[in-house]
Parts: structure tokens; sequence; C-alpha cells
């Protein structure tokens, strides 16, 4: 080495803008090894590099796809300092996670979490921990998902549903009730109509709060656990996300789900978006102009099957007829439904379909067809499934105890199911 080995790892870490705890990580090493590496030639208990670890970091470092592979923007320490909301352990906005390592960091303890999710471990890391399942708008999939999320990891839960069941149908403010609830729960899930009113929520507590949904602004849960189902799905077809061609369809005004997932995907590389709507529920302009930064290829239409032609990813979503006005539009034409005739005709054999649930399922409604139902490219359910691992995940993070989780595992004691639905596709790798 031409330079000395103090000055060349010092010089990696300043360039990756990592700690040195961080950067041992990064490079596989014990803490330990690294400090000695990093003392003077002269001291007692420097150790020389090895070759093999002089020749990664070199190759790092002079590579700029790797050096930004590896390197951390912003500060270092846990992930939820690094995707905290004004300093505090909320999750909001997807617009907190500002870089797709972060998104993938968490997706590594999520992965973590599935033999717990498949029934097949317990883990008692949240015992004691009380969940506030606050949810002033209708819910059943994200409402017991959470739940069920905060329970497998040992935790309980306190669910309220309804502003007829809620003190706030008495007057009280968002902030007295946020204060108050804080007082008896240590973390809080909040659905509202009111885009905006989760954030308050927030601003009056030091505790977790997670957005379950703000009317039509975000859902960030949903949109990471769907990126989560995405990346899974490539990973079985041996896929990459970077380059893809994602279709979302339906209502795409008031679709929280497609407001969050767009900006999350927007995190990979030259991203092709299809944006398939009836007139006047189109994506709103300033996700467009977000996304649009980042150098990917947007087009709109208002036919469904130009929309699909290509497609690597079909994301269909139901008309929000609980935020129209009286006077928009009430549902879909039957040109507008995804069912398998037009799958067929646009997609290849690998394409993913994707719904965020509920759908409607009754007749004239178009929203996506059941006769899907047995077709192995419809993802649904493996979605849905996939919202468990990826919210465990999330109250792991912000409640700080996701390095405990590998300690803290141990075999079930009942018989779980091989296939959670009796009529569930086959497919090779999921489970």
């Amino acid at each position: 080495m031409s330079i000395p080995q103090q000055v060349f790892l010092r010089d990696a870490m300043r360039r990756l803008n990592l700690t040195r705890d961080v950067f041992a990580s990064r490079i596989g090493v014990k803490r330990r090894a690294l400090d000695t590496w990093l003392l003077p030639e002269g001291s007692q208990e420097y150790r020389p590099m090895p070759e093999v670890v002089q020749r990664f970091v070199g190759e790092i470092v002079q590579n700029d796809a790797l050096l930004q592979k590896y390197a951390q923007s912003g500060q270092g320490g846990p992930l939820r300092d690094r995707i905290a909301h004004e300093g505090r352990h909320h999750l909001l906005s997807v617009d907190q996670f500002t870089s797709r390592e972060s998104v993938e960091e968490l997706f590594r303890i999520a992965d973590m979490m599935q033999p717990i999710a498949r029934r097949q471990k317990i883990s008692r890391v949240l015992e004691g921990a009380v969940l506030g399942n606050l949810f002033f708008e209708a819910s059943t999939r994200t409402r017991v998902s959470f739940g069920a999320a905060f329970c497998r990891l040992g935790g309980s839960v306190c669910d309220t549903t309804g502003f007829t069941f809620s003190s706030m149908a008495k007057g009280e403010s968002i902030y007295d009730t946020s204060r108050v609830m804080s007082g008896y729960v240590d973390a809080m899930v909040i659905r509202h109509p009111e885009m905006g009113s989760v954030a308050e929520f927030a601003r009056a507590t030091n505790i977790p709060v997670v957005n379950g949904g703000d009317g039509p602004g975000e859902h960030p849960s949903q949109a990471l656990l769907d990126l989560y189902t995405i990346l899974t799905e490539f990973s079985r077809l041996g896929k990459l996300l970077d380059g893809s061609h994602i279709a979302l369809a339906g209502d795409l005004k008031y679709g929280r789900t497609v407001h969050s997932l767009m900006k999350l995907l927007a995190l990979y590389r030259g991203l092709k978006f299809t944006l398939i709507s009836p007139k006047g529920l189109e994506m709103p302009e300033s996700i467009l102009e977000q996304v649009g930064r980042n150098g990917h290829v947007i087009e709109q239409t208002y036919s469904l099957e130009e929309g699909l032609r290509g497609a690597d990813v079909i994301y269909a979503t139901r008309v929000q007829k609980e935020r129209f006005a009286e006077e928009e539009l009430g549902g879909y034409s039957a040109e507008f439904q995804v069912n398998k005739a037009i799958v067929d005709k646009c997609c290849g054999p690998d394409v993913i379909v994707m719904h965020p649930l509920p759908r409607d399922s009754r007749e004239g409604a178009n929203d996506l067809s059941t006769d899907l139902n047995h077709d192995p490219r419809l993802a649904i359910f493996r979605q849905t499934d996939n919202g468990i691992p990826v919210r465990m995940a999330i109250f792991a993070v912000l409640l700080g105890v996701e390095t405990l989780v590998p300690h803290s595992l141990r075999d079930v004691t009942w018989s779980p199911p091989s296939h959670i639905g009796p009529d569930d596709s086959v497919f090779h790798g999921m489970y």
C-alpha cells in the first residue's frame, strides 16, 4: 500500500460518511479489529489489515456505483433516528425515507420478522407495551393488521373505531385526545378522514405515532408493504426493480396508497410510470412534480388497454367514493376493469397484479375482477400477508427493539397451516 493504512481507512470512512461502528458493520469486521488497523504503525496494538479487506475497501472507494451503495448520507445511528420526523420517532409520511438504503434496511428487519409472521416462531420483545389503535374512519385490514403485528411481538392492543365512540364527538380537540391517550399507551396508530390530522396527533405527544391513513393524504405503511411485495415478487422472478414498468390504474386523485407508493418507488432508478385513471381522477400534480425530479418517465392515459401494455406491475385501486363530492364520478365503466382477459392480452406471464384492498366485488362495481383469483400473477393476498412483517418491523424500529428480535425467538407450540388460504396458488420459494 503506497499510503499508510491508517490514512487509507480514515479517507474511506470520510468518503463514505460513516462512523467507525457503521463502517465496521458494512465491511463485515468487528469494531475492535478496525480500531487496531487505525492505530499508528508504531503502536504496540497496531495490526496490519488483511489484504482481502484492503482490496475490498479499495474497490468500493474507486467505484462510483459501489461508493453510492455503501455510503450513508445524513447522520448515522439507528434507523429510528434517521427516519425521525422533527426529531421524534413517528412514521407520518414516506418522505421520511430519503434513500432506498433506509427503505431496504427496514425490509431486512421485515425479513427477520417473517418466521414470526408465518407462525413458525414467537417473540416477546414488546411484552408489556400497549398499542392504541385510533381509527376514526372505517377499516378492517389496516386496523387488524397493525394490531396483529403488535401482538405477535408480545404487546397488547386497545382499539377504538369511529367518531361516535370517541370523546372527539363531544368536542374534544385532537391535541387533548392525543395527550390523554399518550398517558395510557406506548404507541398509537391513527386513521383519520382529514389530511394532516395525524400530524396534529403526533405534535401533541412524544410516543411513536404511525399514520394509518389521513384522508386523501398518505398511507405510508401500505406503501412500504406494497414495495416490499414488489421486491419480493421480483426476487422470485429474477427481476430487478430498477428499469421496470409500473402501471397505476384507478382513482389516482383520492387513492392515498398510490400517492405514497409512487413516492417510494421514485427512490429507485429508471422507472417508467404509466398512470391510468378516469377523467377527473388523475394523479395530483404535486406527486408528479416530486417523482419527475428523479428523472423517471411518466405517462398518463385514459385507456386501460394502452396503459397496461408491457407492464411489470399492475397496481389497481378502487374508486374512493367516500371522498367524492356529489357531482363527481360514481364508479368505473366496464372498460376500466382489470380482469384476466385484458391482463392476458396486454401483459406477460410474469406480470404482478396488485390492489391495496378492499376491492368492490359487487356486480357493476368494475373493480379488480375476481376471475384472477386463481391466477398466480395475482399478488393481493401475498400483499396483505406481507403487511404483518412490515408493520412488525415498523414497530420494532420506532420502539428501538429490532436488535433484540433474533435472540428472542422460540418455536410456536401450535400447528399452523402450511398455506393460509385453501385456494392460494402455489409459488416456488414463497411458502
